[in-house]
């Protein structure tokens, strides 16, 4: 059975059971604790929370899942995955112990003709907590299922919670036995790998006060209503459905390793043991691909980018491991372009919208590899003169801090410095690079676990969410009555703002917006009883509530006060020009540089946007313009803007784009501009007609990462100011140059050339001036032990160009009658540069360039290398010239014996 049928089967299930279908969420979530979704159950947090009221009694689900904190056990288990999908089945006060137990049971043991799975009865076997002997009785009570075959355990196997204070409770999981060849028998509590876990039915049933860790928690009480939260991992029940080892086998997994296989002249399976636990390297590799392309694959499709940092920085670190892994494998070539669109095929039976976004996805992971693939060309060079200096100083050991940063600000994998510095007859210190690397994961849980503790912040907007949602009429209003719900001031509730203090202002209503979707908050006055508030921020603290952030300038205000909230109208004039440029803009990117050139961030303030989007290379004036031209035609045009709220299914067949990594509720707003032209699902304010934009002009287009570039635009009197000042910058040089404007181009094309020549010539000049000197320093020759030996500083302005064409010439001129060393430092752009040249006979005594540039580098607090006939090195004490040669006539000493 495919997986993707086995995820029908599920969703069917559940539905003719009464669960309504919730989609699944993006793999980026708006949850500050989080990286990316990892769990089924954390799209409904604010349900089990007791955040917000859930929509339907009973829900089910398979959520895209990624996880990453045992990346470096992937492929090494049958267990560790990173990209996984979780099938989930909630109820929300309505159904409790019994009905979970019997829905799944009733699942996993229908006959596959009749829509179940189909899995034997016997092969089942169910885990409860040690003291739920509810669970203990329904288990055999409703499935029959042997006494002996429901196993208690401990809290660290069968009790679930959040982490933190919350919802807990005791889960009951269910195992499949593999069979013998897996391991012994004796269940779940004996082997783990041949009884496979693949559902966990969690009893949320208690309220945690105090959770200290996994085992150790206080309980304060029972919940108002007892819900249930299901996870079968999809991949698992797919892998015993399918009758492979695992999830590296099935259907939406094995062919990008068959691939890699194919590509790498590997045999998959061929030295392996029967379980994933026991495989040769190679086939971990293997599947080390496979599960990094596939996840790289989902994280892109769902907005992420590579980068140096959080969510971009998982990304990077994936694909680079599956590149590097391909090289290890002996795949030398660029290898994304052959596996990434296998993933494609299979995952798009799931997930139709990678086909029809796949050329974004694509560009993104193929640059990424492009800049990997250089990337491991400077590591290489690096990595060269690391090894020729620990050599040179007589060590057999690359430091590990040398080897942490390589892998930390090259992005240099330590099994390629490890592969590399052996061929080159040196260790590495492992340990010295683990403790590098233990102190970077620490400030990383560090900082992980500051975050999760402000997690306990949100008590406070819970309670006054508790009174009910704010209602926000900033689409409709620019002033509001308001009464003032609640007061905060740093993190606290309080009785009172007073004048020149900051704090948080909860209203029952409210016409500012608040920071989202790209588009920062409004910026106004709220006014009371003799009390004058500046509003600096708006925010949502959480879901349903509006928190103005503002500093009192006169009086103060109390809670239950009646107020005026104003928005200041020229800044939220600006403000819906700028959000209505952004989609004006991305319309005319897609219309110049074809579809998958989708908006993949953006950032808009009054009078000013900025919109990333995919695309693999800089654009060219020519298409600047176009683009530009197209969008400010969109804006004469003076197109009706106009928003719908509907579903998400309608607005996806109406055709609008969602920007990734957005979470979007059951009902959304679609922005639309010249009708189909412009299809965005948005919550930002914008103008009514497409002319209120008024100019628009951009200002600039870069690089922020692989296969992601940016644009930025002034819009409306920030653009006109803009011009003004680009008006006055030309006036001003024409009047400097004496030309006409349109005469100032070739005006200053042609200054530039005479710039360039004068600069040639005065090289010229200054080269015959280096070279006069060549004749006369044959005069200064020394004999070092019968070797011919020439020392010259060149002093300032002589580059290693320079130098080495003087080398070259003195140890011609001196010929081969006898040993001779040529040896020239100079000073170029502040840094000095050590050239050496060695004869035939000098090198017959044992007398190298290479390593008597090493030497003379080293005094001059840099490195360098080379052949034994030439080589060149430099440093940065520009003091120490005439030590480096020094060095050199002692080392040319010491060889010569």
């Amino acid at each position: 059975m495919e997986t993707a049928e086995i995820r029908r089967r599920w969703l069917s299930f559940f539905e003719s059971k009464g669960h309504s279908v919730v989609p699944s969420a993006p793999l980026i979530y708006d949850d500050p604790n989080l990286l990316f979704v990892n769990a089924g159950m954390v799209p409904f947090k604010p349900y089990f929370l007791g955040q917000q009221t859930p929509p339907w009694d009973r829900a089910t689900s398979v959520q895209k899942c990624v996880r990453t904190g045992d990346i470096e056990e992937v492929g090494k288990t049958s267990r560790h995955g990173t990209f996984f999908q979780m099938n989930g089945n909630f109820s929300f006060g309505d159904y409790f112990k019994a009905g979970a137990i019997e829905m799944a049971w009733e699942l996993l043991t229908t006959p596959q003709g009749q829509g179940g799975y189909g899995i034997e009865p016997d092969k089942l076997w169910a885990t409860v907590y040690e003291d739920d002997d509810e669970a203990a009785d329904l288990w055999v009570q409703l499935t029959g299922i042997p006494k002996e075959r429901v196993v208690r355990r401990g809290l660290a196997d069968n009790y679930w919670h959040m982490g933190v204070a919350g919802p807990g409770g005791p889960c009951s999981e269910i195992f499949v036995d593999r069979g013998p060849e897996y391991g012994p028998d004796g269940g779940p509590a004996v082997d783990e790998d041949r009884f496979m876990e693949i559902w966990n039915l969690v009893f949320m049933q208690s309220s945690l006060s105090d959770v200290r860790t996994k085992v150790d928690f206080d309980i304060s009480g029972d919940l108002p209503k007892k819900n249930i939260d299901t996870g079968m991992g999809l991949e698992r029940i797919a892998s015993i459905l399918q009758g492979v080892d695992n999830m590296y086998e099935i259907d939406e997994v094995y062919p990008v390793l068959e691939k890699a296989a194919e590509m790498t002249g590997k045999r998959y399976g061929a030295q392996s043991g029967h379980d994933a636990a026991h495989s040769h390297p190679d086939d971990v590799r293997l599947r080390v691909v496979a599960d990094h392309i596939r996840s790289s694959l989902m994280l892109i499709g769902d907005g992420v980018t590579p980068g140096n940092e959080g969510r971009g920085y998982v990304l990077r670190r994936m694909l680079r491991r599956a590149v590097r892994s391909m090289r290890l494998l002996g795949f030398d070539e660029p290898s994304l372009p052959h596996l990434l669109p296998v993933s494609m095929e299979r995952m798009s039976n799931s997930y139709p919208e990678l086909r029809s976004g796949f050329g974004r996805i694509s560009q993104i992971a193929y640059a990424e590899e492009e800049a990997f693939r250089r990337t491991l060309a400077a590591g290489t060079t690096i990595l060269d003169t690391a090894v020729a200096k620990t050599k040179a100083a007589g060590g057999t050991r690359l430091e590990g801090s040398e080897a942490f940063s390589l892998h930390d600000t090259y992005g240099f994998p330590i099994d390629l410095t490890l592969e590399m510095a052996a061929e080159q007859g040196l260790e590495v210190d492992r340990e010295g690079f683990r403790t590098l690397m233990q102190e970077q994961r620490d400030r990383a849980k560090a900082d992980a676990k500051a975050k999760k503790a402000g997690h306990a912040n949100t008590e406070v907007w819970k309670k006054l969410r508790e009174t009910g949602a704010t209602d926000f009429r900033a689409y409709v209003e620019l002033t509001s009555e308001a009464n003032v719900v609640g007061l905060v001031r740093d993190g606290d509730l309080v009785d009172e703002l007073e004048p020149g203090q900051r704090g948080q202002v909860v209203l029952d209503r409210t016409p500012f917006y608040a920071e989202s979707g790209g588009q920062i908050a409004d910026a106004g006055i709220i006014t009371a009883d003799g009390a004058r508030l500046k509003v600096l921020d708006v925010q949502r603290p959480v879901k349903g509530l509006i928190a103005h952030t503002v500093e009192v300038l006169d009086g103060a205000v109390r809670p239950g006060a009646e107020v005026i909230a104003e928005v200041d109208p020229e800044w939220r004039i600006s403000a819906c020009q700028a959000h209505s440029g952004t989609h004006v803009v991305h319309a005319a990117l897609r219309q110049v540089l074809g579809p998958s050139a989708l908006q993949s961030g953006s950032y808009n303030k009054p009078g000013y946007l900025r919109l990333d989007f995919a695309w693999g290379q800089a654009l060219s004036p020519e298409t600047r313009s176009e683009i530009e031209e197209v969008a400010n035609l969109a804006v004469r045009k003076d197109l009706p803007v106009s928003a719908h709220w509907m579903s998400l299914p309608q607005a996806r067949e109406w055709g609008a784009l969602a920007l990734f990594g957005e979470t979007y509720d059951e009902q959304v707003r679609v922005v639309e501009i010249g009708g189909p032209w412009s299809r965005e699902l948005c919550g930002g304010t914008h103008v009514q007609h497409s002319s209120q934009i008024n100019a628009l002009t951009v200002t600039g287009e870069s690089s922020v990462g692989s296969g992601v570039r940016r644009l930025e635009a002034f819009v409306g009197m920030d653009a006109l100011r803009f011009l003004a000042k680009e008006r006055a910058l030309v006036a001003e040089l024409t009047d400097l140059v004496k030309v006409q404007p349109g005469e100032l181009k070739d005006r200053v094309a042609a200054l530039l050339v005479r710039v360039k020549d004068a600069e040639r010539e005065l090289e010229k000049l200054r080269q015959e001036q280096v070279m006069a000197q060549v004749g006369k320093l044959l005069d200064y020759t020394r004999d070092v032990r019968g070797i011919r030996v020439l020392t010259h500083d060149a002093g300032e302005g002589a580059g290693a160009d320079d130098l080495r064409t003087m080398a070259l010439d003195l140890r011609h001129r001196m010929g081969d009658s006898a040993p001779t060393v040529v040896a020239l430092t100079g000073v170029a752009k502040g840094r000095p540069v050590v050239v050496v040249a060695t004869n035939a006979p000098a090198r017959e005594r044992g007398v190298k360039a290479g390593a008597l540039v090493r030497v003379a580098a080293q005094t001059l607090g840099g490195g360098g290398g080379g052949k034994d006939d030439l080589a060149q090195g430099g440093g940065t004490d520009v003091t120490r010239t005439g030590e480096a040669l020094g060095r050199v006539d002692a080392e040319v000493a010491a060889a010569a014996g």
